[in-house]
């Protein structure tokens, strides 16, 4: 899995000094794969992927693990579908008429209810870590897509320095581990996912590792 898979950010550096440029920093390979499955994710639920992002996820190849296995059979769906049946399911999840089969905001899963205290308490930490939302972006910051690919800044650096593995589990902790889990347990078993099927399931995978490692470093 490469950065190459990624699509457009949500995100963009909060510090109106910045050039512009995403410092690179030297972190450990398995942070940098960490960083790229976030992204990942973000990629594949920010929008409905074209048929340029399915041909760069039909061309991944996962390990024996049980991630790695999920990772393969969302490959082997990718290379059969085609970016308007994709897009269409996409819908059926996430839109619909009035709304879609699943709500894929934090708010939603810890509440019931949308732009509630989790998003506030997002919106107050995010200036943190230099991050905004971009000018042309109006789904809540709460949306999974959007904590995943706030979780590969934290890890990279991308808009500064790298954070801790300390506030990174404080930030997963707080935002997504509570629900996230959750939700890719409901996208893998939604009635109108089959290409988002196997997306769901690496995302619980991925999640419950992540917790694991997270309540293992604090312990």
């Amino acid at each position: 899995m490469t950065d190459e898979v990624l699509t457009e950010a949500e995100f963009v550096d909060g510090n109106e000094q910045a050039d512009g440029k995403d410092a690179v920093f030297d972190i450990e390979p398995e942070d940098r794969m960490r960083a790229e499955l976030y992204d990942f994710l973000a990629a594949l639920l920010v929008r409905p992927p074209d048929a340029k992002l399915l041909k760069k996820v039909g061309a991944l190849s996962g390990d024996d693990t049980e991630l790695g296995k999920a990772i393969n059979v969302l490959a082997r769906i990718a290379r059969s579908s085609s970016a308007a049946s994709v897009e269409r399911e996409f819908h059926a999840l996430f839109i619909g008429l009035g709304r879609g089969e699943l709500l894929p905001y934090a708010s939603y899963y810890m509440t019931g209810f949308l732009n509630e205290k989790p998003l506030a308490t997002l919106r107050q930490q995010l200036p943190e870590f230099r991050i905004t939302r971009a000018p042309d972006v109006f789904e809540p910051e709460d949306q999974i897509a959007s904590l995943c690919e706030v979780m590969a800044v934290l890890i990279t650096g991308r808009f500064g320095q790298p954070a801790s593995l300390a506030r990174q589990g404080e930030f997963f902790n707080r935002h997504i581990g509570t629900w996230a889990e959750h939700f890719f347990s409901d996208l893998e078993r939604a009635k109108n996912a089959v290409f988002f099927a196997p997306v769901g399931t690496t995302g619980r995978l991925f999640m419950n590792i992540e917790r694991e490692a997270f309540r293992m470093t604090a312990g």
